[in-house]
């Protein structure tokens, strides 16, 4: 369905990306931001996914700075390789970068954003500095908590479990304090990651929820 594409930031940096289109006359646009792992199968599906409830989906490459194409499975050897993109990210670039998603699908319509791990942050801290959103979903992005005292700028929606090992539940309170304009959900039992379907921590029940809720959320919004 979807497409591989080449994206242009502010600073004129390409970057890699896929991209999917709805059959018919799209009714907006999402930009999904990837977890640790790049811009792989279980990302490209999401866009896919997008692309079949009548959204263009648009997946910027966010690791192509420090190594171009990067995409990984989720096998433990994988996970401890994957994990450097996060030692010490590169915020204003991921933004810059993520910009230029959104720029490039403007003209579609109302543009959404949806993250997932380390792109469940970018989705948020996207919401409170980036232009051209209408709205933002995140799912357990673990650094949202260190920019909760930013207010996003368009509605936002999180999504995250409740037995994250890489994220407190403490965290999610701070969150929800900090920030009682932001649609806040916990999923019993579910851990990091629960959402993906190619990994052990695949949270079927948590995942037919939260799906369907970020789907209403971006019915509710894009228009």
């Amino acid at each position: 369905m979807g497409q591989d594409i080449t994206l242009t930031a502010s600073d004129g940096f390409k970057l890699g990306g896929y991209r999917a289109d709805p059959g018919g006359a799209p009714k907006g646009a999402i930009v999904v931001i990837q977890e640790i792992f790049g811009v792989n199968h279980h990302i490209r599906s999401v866009c896919d996914r997008l692309a079949q409830e009548g959204y263009v989906a648009i997946a910027p490459s966010i690791f192509d700075r420090s190594e171009p194409n990067f995409q990984s499975g989720y096998s433990p050897d994988e996970v401890a390789v994957a994990r450097k993109f996060v030692a010490n990210p590169d915020w204003a670039a991921m933004l810059r970068d993520t910009q230029s998603a959104i720029d490039a699908v403007k003209d579609v319509g109302p543009v959404g954003i949806i993250g997932f791990c380390l792109g469940g942050s970018v989705a948020y801290v996207a919401a409170t500095r980036l232009t051209g959103l209408k709205a933002a979903v995140g799912y357990y992005g673990g650094a949202i908590v260190r920019f909760a005292d930013d207010k996003p700028k368009v509605p936002t929606q999180l999504h995250f479990g409740e037995k994250d090992s890489g994220i407190a539940l403490t965290d999610v309170e701070t969150i929800k304090a900090k920030r009682p304009e932001v649609e806040v959900h916990i999923y019993p039992g579910a851990q990091h990651g629960f959402h993906c379907d190619e990994r052990a921590s695949y949270d079927k029940i948590s995942a037919d929820i939260a799906w369907p809720r970020s789907l209403a959320f971006f019915a509710k919004h894009l228009r």
